[in-house]
């Protein structure tokens, strides 16, 4: 009877300590910024942002396949310092924001290759194409408190896409030959997170 009991005593602790493992989290969008780069007539790079990221993550540091990221970007907020270009880049050339005010990003699931690192494979949706993206995650950091009293973690991911995979193809040929806009955007995030004291 006492190996019964003390089985099912293990049963029912093992997956609260489980549970108490996992953490959920929400981007905190007045520290979050998404960042792109492109080559701009094959000699030149262009680099931009977006400021407008809100999300949550679902942290499990003992199981990533636990782990879950939902994301979204206002397009509206991308910043490249130049006032036209950022104008072209809202329109219909490139994010119709008229139509498609946001993208979109969801994990199917989480791999951990090493120490420190993270590989978060999902769903990245523009102007409502989607497409598998694969980001590279370093971190999360070691959570610390702020003034406020509030838990926060950092982390950085990348990525490369293919702009044309998304129907963004506007172009322009260069008397060279060349083009106005490579294909290959190389993309990077850097995340301050919020842990959540009550469920969201």
């Amino acid at each position: 009877m006492r190996p019964l009991l003390l089985a099912l005593g293990i049963a029912l602790i093992f997956p609260s300590f489980l549970r108490a493992q996992e953490a959920n989290w929400r981007i905190d969008p007045l520290h979050s910024g998404a960042h792109f780069s492109v080559r701009h007539m094959m000699i030149s790079t262009v680099r931009g942002e977006f400021t407008g990221i809100t999300g949550s993550v679902t942290y499990d540091p003992k199981d990533p396949a636990r782990d879950a990221v939902e994301a979204t970007i206002d397009c509206a907020t991308v910043n490249t310092g130049v006032a036209k270009r950022d104008t072209q880049l809202k329109g219909p050339d490139f994010f119709d924001v008229a139509h498609y005010p946001t993208m979109k990003f969801k994990s199917k699931r989480v791999e951990k290759p090493g120490d420190g690192k993270l590989k978060v494979i999902g769903d990245l949706t523009i102007n409502a194409t989607t497409q598998e993206v694969v980001l590279d995650v370093d971190g999360p950091t070691a959570p610390i408190r702020d003034p406020h009293g509030n838990e926060k973690v950092g982390l950085a991911a990348s990525t490369q896409i293919s702009r044309k995979k998304f129907g963004i193809t506007w172009n322009e040929t260069m008397e060279s030959g060349g083009i106005a806009v490579a294909d290959e955007v190389t993309i990077s995030l850097d995340l301050e997170l919020i842990k959540n004291t009550k469920p969201q």
